[in-house]
């Protein structure tokens, strides 16, 4: 009864009860047969292929893996059950862009169909079309070629010339020559092929209109404007009529009108066709970025037209004085950068469980909707039937009546569903301040055909945002030159020691900060977003043109985006008092070298010979944060102190939303695999944290060290993707007084992915944070001054600046090694909320 359900249940489209049923069908099974039944196997095989329709790509990994494990063992590794799994893993892989791992797959699944069935089988057709669509997806044309010729031949054997399915692979063949920039031949294909294709299919079929889109492509490369025109409008309301007005392939094709538009001269049409197709990316990464796993999140935007780059070099390239080019490019940069990262760390999910048990059921119910509605768009008008088309009508407003609901209950959910607009983020900004949002964009130049050829170099641009007044801009450059002279100063801000800190931090400001001071007015609160390599100097250390350091002229707050602005305007109230969690109980190796430990980057000095095995790290002992926890305790009486043994995960873990929340400890980044070493570690010569695993997700390789860190099963580690779902809407500040904390994996556009953008999705209003290994000493010394400036009434960020620009007047500390590691992101009002 199961099965058939099932069954049913796919036929009609309800993929979440059909789940449930093979579900229920595979228990029976396993219960019946036993856990390693060929049936068994099958069910497995089929549960992962209705997670595959449902547009999930990693659910059905172990699903597949384990039905392998069982047809292999039951049949060896040439059967028909096996090759299927194969199959679907191969599918999968290929869908979440891990190609490396699909072309086995796939080649192994096409070699059994040849060997069971024959060359000329319609399975090995199949298997052909699956690989060279792999192969046109990691660029590797001629390869792919071949295959489909191979495909189409045996179809065409199999059936008449005209069948839909034959016409439909000669038509992926046509795109792949427009892919490879053979325009003639791609020209003459679809030429041939569309009038079949649209008597076979009608011409209303979501496929004709698909390929008319890609043949007004292939025009655009030949500088046919006018039948590229033609077919880019033919198109549209075909695809429109089966998957509504926000498909992601109509994106494309608004992009195709947009760049057309600007080589034509017709700037207005361009910006208006450049803004539909922006908003239709923007619906679906809405749609698509609230649902699934990290990975297809990932991979869905991996496969996004880059139009923030569009729309950045339409404004600068060709619409330089049209304000609505110019509010386009704005509205982009503010609604793109960084927006995979909050896709990493799952924010939604931890508002989630954080929603009383009432509420639960309304997150259910919307996370159901947005898989179906996903799954839908994803499919585009290739798949859609007029029948999908109006549930993605009804599905949208479901999703809509549900998110209302969701808001009124919930502020914070209210706070990251807000419409990121220009005006919204204007009205964020007070009087006295100026948002300075840093974009690195790849130049786009409509007029190349290939669209690998069409984008340049990275550059970086700047958009200076005021309360009132026009938004002001300047390219600074590229992004290479910049990022280089960025290194340098960086190296020398890490050294006391260093003589030209001053000479490099001027050379940075002439390239970076000098062209803005120019658009800042009488702004003297700097809101700055940075990019790139930005994101890891502190803007206060660079030295102006008399040769001051920008601390003493500006006030300079932090943000990873301009959008943090909205989600400060949401007060949330503390709910428990102070939490101090500081020198942890790391747990001393049986072997350790001797050390020095004047510095919280807790590195081994060791004094003589010594074979220290550099893949395993150690965290040492922090002797400076005792005195720093003594002037807390008088400074913070109400606070509650957590030391040595009670410095847990677990304690840290189950914090409700404290006022301010203290972290005297080690912070660490694990540099990618196959990058350099860690940082922020002592090396010993016993098991510990492994700084040579292989761990992609930089939320994984970002953290702190708290008790128990030393021990091998690593309970004493707190990850960044940990650090997010920490329950801190309401906590004003979170200190973390370690080294380099404010590291992590830098991505262009991106900011960096570690714990200061972890503790953000996590609630916390202000972060302070490192960029360095830092002063054991100085670091209490800097502590003790922000926390009294602070407790006085002082805004936060204030009280940092002011705590620095005393130290910075102590001609032993005036390095900005000592005063300028610490930055402070996020809010900068003072505890009351008072900016």
């Amino acid at each position: 009864c199961a099965i058939l359900r099932y069954y049913l249940d796919i036929e009609k489209g309800d993929y979440f009860r059909a789940e449930s049923s093979y579900k229920q069908s595979l228990s029976i099974r396993e219960t019946a047969l036993g856990s390693e039944h060929p049936e068994v196997a099958d069910s497995l095989t089929s549960l992962a292929y209705l997670y595959i329709n449902m547009g999930d790509y990693v659910r059905p990994e172990p699903l597949l893996q384990r039905a392998l494990r069982i047809s292999e063992r039951a049949f060896g590794e040439e059967h028909v059950d096996v090759a299927r799994a194969l199959n679907y893993l191969g599918l999968c892989y290929k869908a979440r862009g891990d190609y490396a791992s699909a072309e086995p797959l796939l080649q192994r699944t096409l070699a059994y169909w040849e060997k069971t069935f024959g060359p000329n089988h319609g399975w090995v057709a199949i298997g052909l079309g699956n690989l060279a669509a792999l192969y046109v997806l990691m660029g590797d044309y001629d390869r792919a070629e071949p295959l489909y010729l191979r495909a189409i031949s045996i179809d065409e054997r199999n059936n008449s010339p005209n069948h839909p399915q034959v016409l439909q692979e000669r038509a992926e063949l046509a795109m792949l020559y427009l892919y490879r920039g053979d325009y003639s031949k791609a020209e003459k294909l679809y030429l041939s092929v569309l009038p079949a294709l649209e008597k076979a299919l009608g011409p209303s079929h979501p496929l004709v209109g698909f390929h008319f889109s890609k043949l007004a492509e292939v025009y655009v490369a030949l500088n046919d404007y006018a039948k590229a025109e033609a077919l880019y409008h033919r198109s549209l309301p075909i695809m429109e009529a089966y998957c509504g007005k926000n498909c992601p392939d109509i994106a494309e094709v608004y992009l195709g009108l947009a760049k057309m538009s600007v080589v034509q001269g017709k700037k207005e049409q361009a910006i208006g066709f450049q803004a539909r197709a922006n908003a239709i990316v923007e619906h679906n990464l809405d749609i698509n970025l609230a649902i699934g796993s990290e990975r297809q999140k990932l991979s869905y935007l991996v496969t996004l037209p880059e139009q923030m780059s569009q729309a950045v070099s339409l404004h600068l390239r060709s619409s330089v004085d049209n304000p609505a080019a110019l509010e386009l490019a704005v509205t982009a940069v503010l609604q793109r950068k960084g927006r995979v990262q909050d896709t990493l760390s799952n924010s939604f999910y931890s508002l989630r469980n954080r929603a009383r048990a009432e509420d639960q059921a309304l997150w259910d119910q919307l996370n159901r909707v947005t898989s179906r509605l996903a799954r839908l768009v994803l499919n585009g008008p290739q798949d859609a039937s007029a029948e999908q088309h109006k549930e993605i009508n009804t599905l949208e407003e479901q999703r809509e009546k549900i998110e209302s609901e969701i808001s009124r209950r919930s502020a914070e959910f209210r706070a990251q569903k807000q419409p990121i607009t220009l005006d919204a983020i204007r009205r964020a900004i007070p009087d006295n301040a100026a948002l300075i949002e840093f974009a690195i964009y790849r130049p786009f130049d409509p007029q190349l055909p290939n669209e690998r050829m069409a984008y340049g170099e990275p550059h970086y641009v700047v958009y200076v945002i005021r309360r009132q007044g026009d938004v002001q801009w300047k390219e600074l450059g590229p992004a290479r030159e910049i990022d280089e002279t960025v290194s340098a100063l960086r190296r020398a801000l890490s050294d006391p020691q260093r003589k030209d800190v001053q000479q490099l931090a001027r050379a940075v400001d002439e390239k970076v900060m000098q062209p803005v001071r120019f658009l800042l007015g009488d702004a003297r609160q700097l809101l700055v977003s940075p990019d790139g390599e930005l994101n890891l100097i502190p803007f206060a250390a660079m030295v102006d043109e008399q040769g001051h350091y920008l601390i003493e002229h500006y006030s300079v707050r932090y943000l990873t985006t301009g959008r943090d602005l909205l989600r400060l305007e949401v007060a949330s109230q503390s709910k428990s008092p102070p939490l101090i969690l500081a020198d942890p109980a790391f747990g001393d190796p049986p072997l350790i070298a001797e050390r020095n430990t004047s510095h919280r980057d807790g590195v081994a000095r060791i004094n003589g010979p010594a074979r220290i095995d550099y893949s395993q790290v150690f965290f040492g002992p922090l002797p400076g944060v005792s005195e720093e926890v003594r002037a807390l305790k008088e400074l913070l009486p109400n606070a509650k102190f957590l030391t040595r043994e009670q410095a847990t995960k677990a304690e840290l873990q189950s914090v409700v939303a404290p006022s301010i929340l203290h972290i005297a400890t080690h912070g660490f980044f694990l540099s990618a695999p196959g990058e350099g070493a860690a940082t922020g570690f002592a090396p010993g010569t016993t098991r510990g944290l492994n700084a040579k695993a292989k761990i992609e997700n930089p939320l994984l390789r970002s953290g702190l060290a708290l008790a128990g860190a030393n021990r091998k099963d690593e309970s004493g580690i707190l990850t960044a993707l940990e650090a997010s779902g920490l329950n801190l809407w309401g906590t004003k500040l979170v200190v973390l007084s370690a080294c380099d904390t404010g590291l992590g994996e830098i991505r262009n556009g991106e900011g960096v992915y570690g714990l200061r953008r972890a503790l953000v999705l996590a609630g916390a209003e202000t972060q302070m944070i490192s960029l360095w290994p830092v002063s054991d000493r100085s670091t209490r010394d800097l502590m003790i001054s922000f926390y009294k400036e602070l407790l006085h009434g002082k805004g936060r960020g204030d009280a940092l600046r002011e705590a620095q620009l005393q130290m910075l007047q102590n001609k032993s500390h005036s390095h900005p090694y000592y005063w300028a590691s610490f930055i402070q992101t996020g809010e900068w009002a003072n505890l009351e909320g008072k900016r």
